[in-house]
């Protein structure tokens, strides 16, 4: 073990002197992120526009008024969600409590501008439910409209708590048996421990999926722009392709990253304390057992969620797509379905890569890069899955405009290449804007699979000789296939779903299965738009059952 040893060390010795290939590599893939950051950042101190004034002046306090009241609104709503729900499956035992754990997080399969087009159609006036309440006498005049600020917290909230729920519910079944054993013995009854106990033990976990599920609805555009809720998206995208005022456009993008960046400290601030000391050793909880009325209110508090947010908008889906569906159902459809797998494909594989290379890098510096440039490298990195989307698109349309017209009058004619557009005006911006977006999930993903494998394995292969590339394709790779290809999945899905930046960045007359749904809702033809958005809905399934499977099979082994 000598010789791994002193490899080790003058491997760090050289480390510590100039950068590797490895940390030059992270720099590389942090880029997409520090690019239209830096962009954004810069407009701050960009002369200002006459529209800008105009915007400033008239509409900027109403974005972000609005803004704040919807990321309000839907805090409230998934905090009360996912908590009560997490508490009840992981402490009770209640009809149907296996099949609820389960089902509660399908409603993250479902996008909320899907959601959204899914109540429209169901409470609008003519719609079947207002119909069927005057039909038979109970309704005289019309329901409150969906299509405003309370509606749009309503669907975002109802996608968006099972990140409160997984967050929760890990959180309560960690130490919810010694905590609250120790807590009854001194003679507190089941609401005080719950509310002195287990919910201060699980806040910072609680803090961080509500940040997630914020974050989230900062991003949203779909929702806000189909009920005409004025929001700094929505004013984005206008001031974008409505005006064609660009700077503008990245002016309001900037305040736009500041709310997001508060959203970032509050998640931070709120998980101080996160470390405990328990009272014991982990254990599982024991579930209270509940039957008759009890029973009864618990499966009822678990089965709403599921229905509103999952059940009613995919039966609305689904009737439609089978009564009418899309009028292009065939092979232009497939074109939409294959334009979405092919950008879906490259943004999975190409992060999946960039995932392990960044954990790898990390654990071949270890300590030795708690203050270089690798470190800042995967901070930044990590850090565009907190960005909406339609912010780095902004961010990144300059710049990579201005790379496309250098290429065009410098390499091209070196090449004999023809003159054009490379980047931006073909899918390479698209991935380039979902790397920057999803690289989180997938540096998680395979962090995660990363921290599983011992260092032993490491210093047993120096020993032999064994290189840092040998070593990552001969002993980390095999081990961690499952978690790089959850990455793969994980981000496959959510370039599926994604709306803004495809909206911003797509090439002419390309159109995507998020792209048809909104093209068509927004002519309100939601019924036509069912089909894709149906589509949409099936393949977000796969990483819902594979985030249920990753955080319950052990409890259903248990019972």
């Amino acid at each position: 073990m000598t010789t791994g040893a002193t490899f080790s060390t003058q491997n760090k010795s050289r480390h510590s002197r100039w950068p590797s290939i490895w940390t030059w590599g992270a720099t590389a893939i942090a880029l997409p992120v520090a690019v239209p950051i830096i962009t954004i950042l810069l407009t701050f101190f960009s002369p200002t526009s006459e529209v800008w004034q105009h915007l400033r002046d008239s509409v900027l306090l109403e974005y972000i008024g609005n803004t704040v009241l919807l990321l309000l609104s839907v805090a409230v709503l998934v905090a009360l969600i996912g908590i009560s729900s997490a508490w009840l499956v992981a402490t009770k035992d209640f009809p149907g409590r296996t099949l609820f754990s389960w089902a509660l997080i399908a409603p993250i399969a479902t996008p909320a501008y899907v959601v959204a087009y899914a109540y429209a159609d169901l409470l609008s006036f003519t719609g079947p439910l207002q119909s069927l309440l005057r039909e038979w006498g109970l309704l005289e005049s019309a329901l409150p409209s969906i299509r405003s600020l309370p509606g749009a917290a309503f669907v975002l909230g109802l996608t968006l708590y099972p990140y409160v729920y997984l967050f929760a519910f890990n959180a309560f079944s960690e130490q919810a048996r010694p905590l609250t054993e120790a807590a009854r013995s001194l003679g507190a009854g089941p609401h005080r421990a719950f509310f002195q106990i287990a919910l201060p033990h699980a806040r910072p976990a609680i803090a961080g999926g509500i940040a997630l599920a914020l974050m989230e609805t900062a991003a949203d555009f779909g929702v806000v722009d189909f009920f005409g809720v004025p929001t700094l998206t929505n004013g984005i995208f206008r001031t974008w392709y409505a005006q064609g005022e660009h700077q503008a456009a990245m002016q309001l993008a900037a305040w736009l990253f500041v709310v997001v960046a508060a959203l970032v400290v509050f998640e931070q601030l709120a998980r101080r304390g996160s470390h405990a000391n328990p009272v014991s050793r982990n254990a599982a909880a024991t579930r209270v057992r509940q039957r008759g009325a009890s029973g009864l209110v618990s499966s009822l508090v678990c089965l709403i969620p599921i229905t509103f947010g999952f059940l009613v908008p995919g039966a609305v889906l689904l009737d439609h797509t089978l009564n009418v569906g899309d009028p292009m159902l065939g092979r232009q459809f497939t074109d939409y379905l294959g334009n979405s797998l092919t950008v879906a494909g490259c943004a999975a594989l190409i992060a999946a890569g960039c995932g392990v290379w960044l954990t790898y890098a990390v654990r071949l510096h270890g300590a030795s890069a708690s203050r270089g440039l690798l470190t800042v490298s995967v901070r930044v990195a990590t850090l565009g899955y907190a960005i909406p989307g339609m912010v780095l698109a902004v961010g990144l349309i300059g710049p990579l405009t201005s790379l496309d017209k250098w290429l065009a009058e410098t390499i091209n004619p070196a090449l004999g290449l023809p003159r054009g557009l490379l980047i931006t005006g073909s899918i390479a911006a698209l991935i380039f804007v979902y790397l920057a977006r999803f690289l989180t999930v997938a540096y998680n993903s395979c962090e995660g699979g990363m921290a599983r494998i011992h260092r032993h394995y490491d210093d047993a292969a120096r020993s032999l000789g064994a290189g840092p590339f040998s070593l990552l394709s001969k002993i980390h790779l095999p081990i961690m296939t499952p978690a790089v290809l959850t990455a793969a999945l994980l981000v496959f899905v959510d370039v599926v779903k994604e709306l803004p930046a495809t909206l911003i960045l797509r090439p002419f007359n390309f159109e995507t299965l998020a792209t048809r749904t909104y093209r068509l809702a927004s002519d309100e033809r939601i019924a036509e738009a069912s089909t894709a958005a149906l589509m949409i809905v099936a393949v977000g399934l796969l990483p819902a059952a594979l985030i249920a499977w990753q955080n319950f099979s052990h409890t259903a082994a248990r019972r």
